[in-house]
């Protein structure tokens, strides 16, 4: 391996022709600029120079070590701008990883922060509802994941990941604009006992059961679908009621629905993970710090 202050001499040693002169233009001693020229020989394990009167002469060693050298340095410059532009915040790609309401949202609110404040910085989006998501941060497929969880329900997440909670998300009874509970501000779940319902992706569907077994009920499941659009599709033909996520009907609501919210409350919390060695990466760093700042925007309304 060539130690590329070597190899910057080295150049200089063959642009300016003499030791001499490379140590003038460097600013080094001339016995400095031998002392480097001979550890680059012992490195390269042959002559690079034979004296030629007052000159030197490249060996063949030396020509082909030459033609490589600048080769070698504009690409170590190249890589020091580009490793200062990611440092600097002026380049980067983020991926981010998201289930479908939070990427509709959240994430393009952030983006657009991004494209104000760093406009290098690009975020590349993935989609993947929990626990997948989190697996696709730990194998590397990407760089933040948010993910959701609902009261008793944690993930277990290794040591290496970080969570920083975002925001509380209120969960609402989506009912027929038609329907008697729709003139409610807040509605029980135990209202609906009777009604049919369309149940969400399986995590949802898991604390949907869970909250109507609390509150003494078994729902008569008529549909379930991952998809936010056909279930209030759904709802609207009244063909069933559903409980849904407030973050959905913040860039999705089909004009014949209401969302009435629950009483007693409930609510899912939404969170970022990352890993913990990528919070050093500036990038990611910023982009986490404005999925935050859009999370907190979106509390205070």
């Amino acid at each position: 391996m060539f130690d590329t202050r070597h190899i910057k001499t080295f150049h200089e040693v063959v642009r300016t022709g003499s030791y001499s002169a490379a140590a003038r233009a460097l600013g080094y001693t001339q016995p400095a600029i031998t002392q480097q020229m001979k550890a680059l020989e012992r490195d390269v394990g042959t002559p690079l120079f034979t004296r030629f009167g007052r000159g030197l002469r490249l060996t063949e060693a030396g020509e082909t070590l030459s033609r490589h050298a600048t080769v070698i340095l504009d690409d170590m410059s190249a890589a020091r701008q580009q490793v200062s532009s990611l440092t600097r915040l002026r380049a980067g790609r983020v991926r981010v990883c998201a289930f479908p309401s939070a990427n509709a949202t959240l994430v393009p609110e952030a983006m657009a922060l991004l494209a104000v404040g760093h406009p290098g910085i690009g975020v590349e989006l993935l989609e993947d509802e929990p626990p997948e998501s989190l697996r696709r941060l730990v194998s590397g497929e990407c760089d933040i994941t948010l993910a959701f969880t609902y009261p008793g329900l944690r993930e277990d997440v290794p040591d290496e990941v970080m969570e920083v909670p975002l925001m509380e998300d209120q969960l609402l009874v989506l009912l027929p604009t038609g329907h008697p509970l729709a003139r409610r501000r807040a509605v029980r779940l135990a209202d609906c006992a009777d009604e049919r319902w369309i149940a969400g992706c399986p995590r949802c569907r898991v604390h949907f059961l869970h909250e109507c077994a609390e509150q003494g009920f078994a729902p008569d499941i008529a549909f379930t679908t991952d998809d936010n659009l056909v279930v209030q599709s759904l709802v609207a033909e009244g063909l069933g009621v559903a409980m849904m996520p407030g973050l959905v009907l913040d860039f999705l609501r089909h004009p014949k629905v209401a969302g009435r919210a629950l009483q007693p409350a409930s609510r899912r919390q939404i969170s970022a993970y990352v890993l913990r060695e990528h919070l050093r990466i500036p990038a990611t760093s910023l982009v986490l710090g404005e999925l935050k700042a859009v999370a907190e925007n979106k509390i205070g309304c």
